[in-house]
């Protein structure tokens, strides 16, 4: 397990009560109640930390190297009957953005996300996570393949922004997005969001546009990078935990902006801390927001997606 800075305190606890059952197994020596006291202390650490993290902390958890990405949350979710797609007839296939389709259940599922990679390898072959246009001709390929059977679509955005290198801006990246925005604002079938990690600016909204919205308690939203807007503002990444309060880029601050419909409460110290609850949760909260759309009509739920949107930003003073 790897710890993030503000979370060495948990570690050292973790530690010591490691130690403490070692020497109780390695010798005749009573632990019972050291460990007990050190066990306190470490659930009194934990409520206290991950209670009251400030906004960069959250996007510090969003990147956990331990943290589950998109192709974790199918399989866990999918099992076997997850069938992965491949390519947007037009290019070639994106490895960032993947998509397939999988049952929960007795439902089909049209499941879209950006993948990032494990390792210094697998980064490289997933682009980190950054798709290019390409990528989003493939999502948009498969939510109309998914209009045509009648087959909702679930999407998991996970991503640090579109791939802005020029071969994709060559290839039309903009349009691409902006394609995708105007698609999915009259796609005919159920469209599901759920935030998993980094939702950063067009290469999030590029397939985040949905009837229903979920967050993951420890995830961001926003337009642009703490650290970007940093380097924009201030000339400098310096300043980057301020940047991360002026965004308003948590899930409690969506939630309050009526950007986001609901937020998903993770385990105590982070999705990766406990990966089997997190995706049943995951994976119930899919279910029931499904079932709260699946008897709207078509002409229904295009009318209500872009109320939804339309409403977003609007001030009465």
């Amino acid at each position: 397990m790897e710890y993030l800075e503000f979370e060495l305190p948990i570690k050292e606890l973790e530690d010591q009560l490691q130690k403490c059952r070692l020497i109780g197994e390695e010798s005749e020596v009573d632990v019972t109640e050291t460990c007990s006291q050190i066990e306190k202390k470490l659930i009194a650490a934990k409520k206290d930390i991950y209670k009251n993290l400030t906004p960069w902390q959250r996007v510090q958890m969003s990147r956990h190297p331990n943290r589950p990405y998109t192709l974790d949350y199918i399989k866990a979710i999918c099992g076997d009957t997850f069938l992965e797609l491949h390519g947007d007839r037009n290019f070639k296939d994106d490895k960032a953005m993947i998509g397939g389709l999988g049952k929960i259940g007795d439902q089909s599922f049209m499941f879209i996300g950006q993948q990032k990679g494990y390792n210094t390898k697998t980064r490289q072959y997933r682009n980190f996570g950054m798709a290019n246009p390409e990528g989003y001709r493939k999502a948009l390929r498969l939510m109309k393949s998914a209009e045509k059977f009648g087959i909702p679509v679930v999407t998991l955005l996970d991503t640090p922004g579109a791939y802005p290198g020029l071969e994709a801006e060559e290839r039309g990246q903009g349009e691409a997005i902006a394609r995708n925005i105007l698609e999915m604002t009259r796609l005919k079938v159920p469209i599901i969001t759920v935030i998993i990690g980094e939702g950063a600016s067009g290469g999030a909204l590029g397939i985040g546009v949905g009837d229903t919205v979920l967050m993951l308690e420890n995830t961001w939203y926003s337009v642009i990078s703490p650290e970007s807007c940093s380097s924009i503002l201030w000339r400098s990444w310096e300043y980057k935990e301020q940047a991360a309060e002026a965004l308003k880029l948590t899930a409690t601050d969506m939630k309050k902006l009526k950007l986001v419909d609901e937020i998903i409460k993770e385990p105590l110290g982070g999705a990766h801390r406990d990966r089997e609850k997190t995706f049943k949760t995951v994976s119930n909260t899919i279910v029931k927001t499904f079932e709260g759309l699946k008897n709207l009509s078509p002409t229904e739920l295009v009318s209500q997606r872009m109320e939804k949107y339309a409403q977003m930003g609007v001030y009465k003073g």
